[in-house]
């Protein structure tokens, strides 16, 4: 299986929604002009492409001079298993390597081991904070 990968943002709307859908990220889905147009705003966004469906996707946001913050790294249900999502990172670490930091924050603490694998480091007392404002994004579709 032949997988490209671009940092170009050709993805539409409707491509970007079905993959957040295939991985669960149902919130962040319910309003793709919104969810495309922050991913076109955004500094740094990769995609892995099979023929032309969109099968992974990992953005970096950053300060451009010391911390980069990936954000997300997804990849389609039906394409784990096959190093995209370590491409994708390894992507993110090549483009920033000349930072202090890069850092993450995994939605899921079973998914540290894979970024452990891929040289990240818990932080010692470390602790992962969010304020999300699903009733508003939701009302402002």
């Amino acid at each position: 299986m032949h997988i490209s990968y671009t940092d170009k943002k050709i993805f539409s709307p409707e491509q970007i929604s079905d993959l957040f859908i295939s991985v669960n990220w149902n919130l962040s889905a319910k309003n793709p002009q919104r969810l495309h147009k922050a991913l076109l705003n955004s500094p740094t966004v990769f995609t892995a492409w099979h023929e032309n469906n969109l099968v992974g996707l990992a953005r970096a946001i950053d300060d451009n001079e010391m911390t980069a913050y990936i954000h997300y790294v997804f990849v389609h249900p039906n394409y784990q298993g096959f190093g995209i999502a370590r491409h994708l990172v390894n992507l993110i670490k090549n483009k920033y390597s000349n930072y202090l930091y890069i850092e993450l924050m995994p939605d899921e603490s079973k998914n540290a081991i894979f970024y452990q694998k891929l040289g990240f480091k818990i932080v010692s007392d470390g602790v992962p904070m969010q304020l999300c404002h699903a009733e508003k994004y939701i009302q402002n579709k």
